[in-house]
């Protein structure tokens, strides 16, 4: 697999990104190292960034541009657990990388929100669901997002990596980063605009280097 390869091609479709070349990359390197390690990776963000968090959860549970099919002996032992409803899972179920979007459990946002501390709702979840060697994603646009600000203060002190997507300056979360992309837009939508196909090249990425180049 060749990142400069890909990297070029992204940049090509999206000259203003050049800048971010090297956080790109990096930040890339380091979701590749924890998923390597057994590793998952956290993702937060609000309105249309929260919609990001699901998107790209989204793409690493399953396939993004080739099938991802369960190995051989997985495959045989669904089809003796039960040999017809085995049989459809052993061709339906794709390989994912874990990738949980923090924004995406109702039940228990809404319940900490109401019951202790609206701000500190990704925090939780980062100190429940996660351990050191994982990564933490988080988007916000202006960088200065109180509830992702509390949960990369969170994932510092677990061990957990943090990578930030922002914009122009990366606010406070870049300071908190261990690798942070800032696109060069200061509006919201221009900002995210550009954060889309920085996420689905870590997508791409990912999913050669765990799962191969070629469809199987």
């Amino acid at each position: 697999m060749n990142v400069e390869v890909e990297i070029e091609q992204l940049l090509r479709r999206r000259p203003e990104l050049r800048a971010t070349e090297t956080e790109i990359v990096s930040a890339y390197r380091v979701m590749e190292q924890a998923y390597a390690a057994g590793g998952k990776l956290l993702i937060a963000g609000n309105g249309g960034s929260a919609a990001d968090a699901e998107h790209m959860a989204g793409e690493l549970m399953k396939r993004f541009r080739k099938p991802r099919p369960v190995d051989r002996a997985f495959a045989e032992k669904l089809l003796a657990v039960d040999a017809e409803r085995g049989g459809k899972l052993a061709k339906n179920l794709e390989r994912g990388l874990t990738a949980i979007p923090l924004v995406a459990h109702e039940a228990l946002t809404t319940a900490y929100i109401n019951d202790v501390d609206g701000l500190g709702v990704f925090a939780q979840q980062l100190f429940g669901y996660g351990q050191a060697g994982d990564v933490f994603l988080g988007i916000s646009t202006s960088g200065n997002s109180e509830n992702i600000l509390n949960a990369a203060v969170v994932a510092r002190a677990m061990g957990i990596k943090i990578v930030s997507l922002t914009g122009t300056g990366g606010g406070k979360l870049a300071k908190l980063s261990d690798v942070a992309v800032m696109v060069p837009e200061t509006e919201t939508y221009l900002i995210q605009e550009l954060h889309l196909p920085i996420y689905h090249f870590w997508c791409l990425m990912l999913e050669k280097y765990f799962f191969g180049e070629t469809d199987e």
